[in-house]
């Protein structure tokens, strides 16, 4: 039996409880035996920031396999309060978790002097001002430091519950799991991981919805501003307009947009860069590297070399710089 202990408060945000619980829960199902409890520090219940009120299972216990910290978003405009930061560190566990803004509790406790973390990254840099002795790192979605935890955003609550699952009972569990909830093993990096029809924005009418379908189905197709326009037997002008006024954009960059999606889930994957750039549509390797230049910053290669693998070495790469 492995325990997880969930610090909860009032104003907890409940997506950072209930997302990462949601996953070991999951876990059971195939074979795992995760034993979820919630404490508060003073052992009542919690009124989280949805409103209503939730019962929790007690004060913090007895040592814990795992301590997750969900965040709030109290944090950081107000300080974390002594109770709450003497609650996450007497919780004695093997591995402690944050998600979201559950770093500044972590930092208030003390449990993340030293060490590498991350958080929401619009308050990376509070969190660095506030433990100096941290190193912060605003792009990813989580980090490992030894047996401490860190994760970015509530969703990535998710992630890292999944990585922790992973590490417990290895890649096949974790896989499992992710496929029942219908969400990816692992986003890469900093950045979401995405299927390239759910990233385009959905348009509103039908006729847009065709060309919108077609792009989607088949990025590699001749999707030039004049083939569009004759599908839909419209002029290359009203097809422009249709498109700025339904999705703010115009056709040639919501193609773009598609292929370059498409191409990131193929990077992901593992195939090569050229690979990727045909298989996704662009006329070239080349022009492929410019969108990825202009949109990330970073060449395909890089994107793949950072980002692909679902095991990320936050250990064994050298720490950056802190956030000033």
């Amino acid at each position: 039996m492995h325990r997880v202990a969930i610090l909860v408060y009032d104003g907890v945000t409940l997506l950072d409880v209930a997302g990462p619980a949601e996953v070991f829960k999951e876990a059971n199902r195939f074979g795992a035996e995760y034993l979820i409890s919630l404490v508060s520090p003073d052992g009542a219940g919690v009124v989280p920031n949805l409103g209503f009120r939730m019962a929790v299972d007690g004060p913090p216990g007895p040592p814990a396999d795992t301590l997750l910290v969900p965040g709030s978003d109290l944090f950081p405009r107000t300080p974390v309060p002594a109770a709450l930061a003497g609650a996450a560190r007497g919780q004695e566990a093997k591995r402690v978790a944050s998600i979201c803004t559950g770093a500044f509790i972590l930092a208030a406790a003390g449990l993340l002097d030293g060490k590498r973390a991350t958080t929401h990254w619009r308050v990376a840099h509070e969190l660095a001002a506030r433990c100096p002795s941290c190193r912060v790192e605003p792009d990813a979605i989580y980090v490992r430091d030894g047996a401490t935890y860190t994760s970015a955003g509530v969703t990535a609550g998710i992630d890292l519950a999944l990585a922790l699952v992973e590490e417990d009972h290895g890649p096949d569990m974790a896989r499992e799991v992710a496929r029942m909830l219908v969400v990816y093993m692992q986003r890469a990096g900093g950045q979401s991981q995405f299927s390239a029809p759910l990233q385009g924005p959905a348009p509103r009418s039908p006729a847009l919805r065709k060309i919108t379908d077609l792009v989607t189905a088949d990025p590699r197709g001749d999707h030039s501003l004049d083939a569009l326009a004759r599908h839909l037997n419209v002029s290359t002008r009203q097809l422009t307009r249709i498109f700025h006024d339904e999705l703010s954009t115009t056709p040639a960059r919501y193609v773009e947009t598609i292929r370059f999606d498409l191409a990131r889930a193929l990077l992901d994957q593992g195939h090569t860069a050229t690979q990727a750039a045909a298989q996704a549509g662009f006329p070239s390797y080349e022009s492929m590297r410019r969108v990825f230049a202009r949109t990330l910053s970073i060449s395909p290669a890089a994107y793949q070399r950072r980002f692909r693998t679902t095991k990320k070495a936050h250990l064994e790469k050298p720490p950056p710089s802190p956030v000033p």
